[in-house]
């Protein structure tokens, strides 16, 4: 594994990371969903929030599956680094089929008006609410990915945003912003 990847998964697996205590655990997933359902006024009974939900658990048993090696319940950065090295956990090929559903579930609760598109205020509130990004990284990461300068990032946009996070090692490409600045 490269420097700059092994940078990217740090920064991704500090994401998951929900509560901040080295270690991703279900507990994560189902605090970062309530708390973006909460952001755009989902409740409880939301069958998007469910939807979401459902696609962050089996995420999570996913994760848990392939990484959780010492069979703890929770996975550490290192653990969930190995995965991503043997292909576990993102391949080119598996890609799609986990992203699609997931960045769909999470537009139909931030795009509240049904247009495929997302404006400056939705990914701060969407990406602050998820991940913990802050206002200033969310306004420079929607400035890359909105290439086109139409004042809107599109699903599509999104998905070859973090479909490049994972597989292209250009710090020029958008996707090397997706989750904010990332340390040397």
């Amino acid at each position: 594994m490269n420097d700059f990847l092994d940078r990217k998964l740090s920064r991704r697996f500090r994401t998951f990371d929900d509560d901040g205590n080295g270690f991703i655990e279900k507990i994560d997933f189902e605090l970062s969903v309530a708390r973006l359902a909460e952001e755009f006024g989902h409740g409880s009974e939301s069958p998007a929030r469910q939807q979401l939900l459902d696609l962050s658990l089996g995420l999570w048993e996913h994760l848990l599956k392939v990484a959780d090696t010492n069979t703890d319940g929770r996975i550490s950065e290192a653990e969930y680094k190995a995965a991503f090295a043997l292909g576990l956990l993102e391949t080119i090929e598996t890609f799609d089929q986990g992203y699609i559903p997931f960045l769909s579930a999470i537009m139909d609760i931030v795009d509240q008006d049904g247009d495929g598109k997302l404006t400056v205020t939705d990914e701060i509130r969407w990406t602050g609410a998820l991940m913990h990004l802050s206002e200033q990284d969310a306004r420079e990461v929607f400035r890359r990915i909105d290439q086109d300068g139409d004042g809107f990032i599109t699903t599509s946009e999104l998905l070859e945003t973090i479909r490049a996070y994972y597989f292209d090692n250009s710090p020029d490409s958008p996707g090397y912003w997706l989750l904010g600045p990332l340390e040397p």
